[in-house]
C-alpha cells in the first residue's frame, strides 16, 4: 500500500516560494477551487493554502484549510510530479472531501498540461 503520510517536504511555507507561483500566472478553477501552479526542480508536488477571512470566521477557515490537506494528502501519488500549487477555496460553496478531491484532480492535471504545452515550444 502507498504511504498516505503527508510530509512536510510538500508544504510551501515561505513567502517567495508563494510569490513565484502567483507571479507565473498559471491558474484554472471551478466551482470549488481555485488553482495557481509553476513547475519546480524537486521531484515532488508540494503545495499552499491560501484561505481570506472573506471566508467566514476561524473555525470556518480552519475547517476548509483541513479539508483540502486531506484532499491532497489523500491524491499526492495520483498527481503530476514536480508542480508547486497554491490551493484557494472558492467563496459561496460547501464542498465535501469528494468534492475537493476530484476539483483538485481535474484542475492540476489541466495546470500540468497546459505547463507541459509551455514547455515543448
Amino acid at each position: 500500500m502507498d504511504d498516505l503520510r503527508l510530509s512536510s517536504r510538500r508544504r510551501l511555507r515561505r513567502q517567495p516560494d508563494f510569490d513565484r507561483v502567483y507571479s507565473g500566472q498559471k491558474r484554472t478553477e471551478d466551482h470549488f477551487l481555485l488553482v495557481y501552479a509553476a513547475r519546480n526542480d524537486l521531484g515532488l508536488t508540494r503545495f499552499g493554502l491560501s484561505v481570506s477571512r472573506k471566508h467566514g470566521g476561524a473555525v470556518r477557515r480552519v475547517r476548509l484549510k483541513r479539508l483540502l490537506r486531506e484532499a491532497f494528502r489523500l491524491e499526492q501519488h495520483v498527481l503530476p510530479v514536480g508542480l508547486d500549487l497554491i490551493l484557494i477555496p472558492r467563496r459561496g460553496a460547501e464542498p465535501s472531501l469528494a468534492d475537493l478531491r476530484q476539483s483538485l484532480k481535474q484542475l492540476v492535471n489541466r495546470l500540468a498540461a497546459r505547463l507541459d504545452g509551455e514547455t515543448t515550444r
